[in-house]
């Protein structure tokens, strides 16, 4: 209760008790876990709306480990809005961490959810294209987890995805490939995602050769699913 007092009472001119969280969360889940218990996140969301780049960056990264571990809160305190505001904040770190923070959420079912409902994946999307790697790299992350649920694959093809993400995948040198190739085998699963996605098999055979033996297993199995063709009785005769 003393620290969440004080996370209230301080903010702007004094930094160090958002130093000492951000710390404190980044070496183990029990002082995620501390911050949790402790009832702060609904506080740091709302200090994230106000506080100075500087403090936003670190409250960032404090939610960024807290919302590992659990989200439920924080979305109750309404984070994705201030989030998706904040995917659009001229500061590169705060973009790309405000992506990161989404990809936490994103990787819990319910966050997922929000996620969609929330309308953040066509924001995303724009970030794609975004002129920092760091940024094109963390949107792509949050993509990826929030495109597992057919409601996120449906969004994503309504906001037509595949392009930028086609754009990365042929980047050699973009952080963002990998991730961006797994979204695409998300959406190969729809069946005009598939279809769309043969016309561009080559990019994704291009990928085999990649050093990354990660980037390789991902575009070998994108290539399984684009090549996938419905069972049909004719088959067996």
């Amino acid at each position: 209760m003393l620290l969440a007092s004080k996370v209230n009472c301080l903010g702007t001119g004094f930094p160090y008790l958002f130093e000492f969280l951000q710390k404190l969360t980044s070496k183990c889940s029990t002082g995620a876990g501390a911050v949790l218990r402790a009832g702060l996140i609904p506080s740091l969301v709302l200090k994230l709306k106000t506080e100075l780049d500087e403090i936003q960056e670190l409250i960032l990264d404090t939610l960024s480990n807290c919302l590992r571990v659990e989200v439920s809160e924080a979305l109750e305190a309404g984070v994705i809005s201030v989030l998706k505001e904040k995917l659009s904040h001229p500061s590169t770190a705060i973009r790309s961490k405000a992506a990161w923070v989404l990809l936490e959420i994103s990787s819990h079912a319910e966050g997922k959810i929000a996620v969609c409902n929330e309308e953040v994946i066509p924001v995303l999307l724009g970030l794609l294209e975004d002129t920092q790697p760091e940024v094109q790299a963390s949107s792509a992350g949050a993509l990826m987890f929030a495109l597992v649920t057919p409601q996120g694959r449906s969004s994503a093809m309504g906001a037509e995805a595949i392009p930028p993400l086609l754009t990365l995948v042929a980047e050699e040198t973009s952080k963002a490939r990998l991730n961006a190739i797994k979204s695409l085998t998300l959406l190969a699963e729809l069946p005009e995602g598939r279809q769309t996605l043969l016309d561009h098999r080559d990019t994704f055979v291009r990928c085999l050769d990649d050093p990354s033996e990660a980037v390789q297993r991902a575009a070998d199995v994108a290539i399984t699913v684009i090549d996938w063709k419905p069972f049909c009785s004719r088959d067996l005769f």
